[in-house]
């Protein structure tokens, strides 16, 4: 069986968040045989927003394509960069009169793989498009020019995530990964699901194991505590980086998912 290797990147938190993969992600790709790795980047400036100097880090350092979320408008510098470069994705379910691109057929390694990135309305941004019609117009439209597809699905609900997943897979639509984004929580939830997609309903984060979601504690304590405005701060100790590790079958032309492993990568 000739096999692919994704490794999909929780949200990366902050400047020790992407100091963290730098120094880490090019031995993790060595060690897993990863022939590609997606990674959700959109609170890497300061842990809010993306700008162009973390997004050319993270590229630097092994990640071929970033995805975001609700946060990527944070930084209106960054919407130029968005403009020309396709492979920092914000979500295809925003008018498509914003700037940058929400999905990229990109040619990895002899394969051309679909990568689109969605966002939720439940808790979110309910004004937006569904995300699945959003996802049937994408599939319909560039049907027959990919080998397979993976969705980053930046959502809150988690009822919303896997009914997308179940609805995706079972149109057969040539799916390799969902995944989902947004709550830097990992959960244990990975599976194959019926028609061969690989999914999980959120990767977690690459950030503080001694934080709360990415942000010190006490400040995050603070706010529940007092109900007041507070300023946040990355937790810049402890980084770890979690995701999961998909195996694509390619040999047979299904591009069905064969295995995931999630994974939780600490310096020692």
């Amino acid at each position: 069986m000739n096999v692919f290797n994704i490794l999909c990147v929780g949200d990366i938190i902050g400047s020790s968040g992407v100091e963290f993969v730098k120094r880490n992600l090019w031995n993790i790709r060595k060690d897993n045989n990863i022939d590609c790795v997606v990674a959700n980047g959109e609170n890497a400036a300061g842990g809010n927003g993306i700008d162009s100097k973390s997004a050319g880090i993270i590229f630097e350092s092994g990640v071929d394509v970033i995805t975001t979320g609700n946060h990527i408008w944070q930084k209106n510098s960054f919407h130029d960069f968005l403009d020309a470069n396709n492979f920092v994705l914000r979500p295809a379910n925003y008018p498509d009169s914003c700037p940058g691109a929400g999905y990229n057929i990109i040619d990895i390694s002899g394969y051309k793989i679909l990568f689109i990135n969605l966002l939720g309305t439940v808790y979110m941004e309910p004004g937006i498009e569904s995300g699945f019609v959003t996802a049937d117009r994408i599939f319909l439209r560039e049907k027959d020019n990919y080998d397979f597809a993976v969705i980053d699905f930046h959502a809150e609900a988690t009822s919303e995530k896997l009914a997308l997943a179940r609805y995706i897979d079972g149109k057969n639509l040539k799916t390799g990964v969902i995944f989902g984004t947004h709550t830097h929580v990992q959960t244990s939830d990975e599976k194959i699901l019926k028609n061969g997609a690989g999914y999980i309903t959120d990767l977690g984060m690459t950030g503080s194991s001694d934080s709360i979601l990415g942000i010190k504690s006490e400040i995050i304590i603070q706010k529940f505590l007092t109900k007041m405005p507070v300023k946040f701060e990355v937790e810049e100790e402890n980084i770890e980086l979690q995701g999961i590790i998909c195996k694509i079958d390619t040999g047979a032309g299904n591009f069905k998912c064969t295995g995931i492993e999630r994974i939780n990568f600490t310096e020692s």
